[in-house]
């Protein structure tokens, strides 16, 4: 589905991937995008960053975690623009980077909430809207650690895989309908993930910046072009960036070793 004169709904579009793929979606000559985050500062950025296209972005301060903030959702959308005509779950948190043992229940669960329960109520609550149009387009954003174990990450990683497994899903179940849907999964990608999820100190961030310098990151934009490349194609799935490509591939190939390369590169993160 082109994004061309369509209304588009665009989860975490106050910061990093969420915003970039919002404003790519303008660019590509969306109708109306409807930016939800929980920061309703970081929204306002988001349509001051749109420039021209401002007037065409309306702004949802909604939690994920709430579902009655979630039903109420489309309503707003509708009201505003007219129409929804498809949406892309960037919306996301990652975990402290310690080994399961050591993360707690209530930081395991709130992973759990936001990034596969948020997962399901957005899709619980638009496709009745969804299957009445013409034609529609549902996203969702996994990771590369749905097939790439990252230790530190383990939480995180097992809510992306359920994720990308609820993504396939549901595209089988709508087989037969004008609903798509996609899953893609971004390798290194420079955001302020951490930060926005609380999952670091100052002293772990600096530790991750350090590690991260060794390594070749995406920017969010050039990300996001592949993201709405996946939204337009009704891609299957889709690793984006040339390490979450490279370890799809590897994974298939040699899981143990991929995933025992992984762990040697993570190892300074968990002490």
């Amino acid at each position: 589905m082109k994004v061309n004169e369509k209304v588009i709904v665009v989860t975490g579009a106050g910061s990093g991937i969420g915003r970039a793929v919002a404003l790519e979606l303008l660019a590509r000559g969306a109708k109306g995008i409807a930016a939800v985050d929980m920061n309703p500062d970081a929204l306002a950025e988001t349509v001051t960053l749109a420039g021209a296209n401002a007037s065409k972005v309306s702004t949802h301060t909604v939690n994920l975690t709430d579902r009655k903030a979630v039903a109420a959702l489309p309503a707003a959308v509708i009201k505003t623009h007219g129409q929804v005509d498809g949406y892309a779950n960037v919306a996301g948190i990652i975990q402290h980077f310690v080994k399961i043992n050591e993360l707690s229940y209530e930081e395991f669960e709130k992973v759990v909430n936001v990034n596969f329960w948020g997962t399901v109520a957005m899709y619980k609550e638009f496709i009745p809207f969804l299957l009445k149009r013409p034609e529609a387009q549902i996203l969702n954003v996994s990771s590369m650690g749905a097939y790439a174990p990252v230790p530190g990450q383990t939480a995180y990683g097992a809510t992306k895989a359920a994720v990308r497994l609820f993504t396939e899903g549901i595209r089988s179940e709508l087989a037969g309908t004008k609903v798509g849907a996609s899953v893609v999964f971004p390798g290194a990608t420079a955001t302020n993930i951490a930060t926005n999820s609380g999952a670091m100190d100052a002293a772990a961030s600096a530790e991750m910046e350090a590690s991260a310098s060794k390594i070749k990151m995406q920017s969010a934009e050039q990300a996001a072009v592949k993201i709405v490349d996946a939204f337009e194609k009704n891609k299957f799935n889709a690793p984006v960036g040339s390490d979450a490509s490279t370890m799809y591939r590897l994974i298939r190939l040699a899981p143990e070793w991929a995933a025992n390369l992984i762990q040697k590169q993570m190892a300074s993160l968990l002490g």
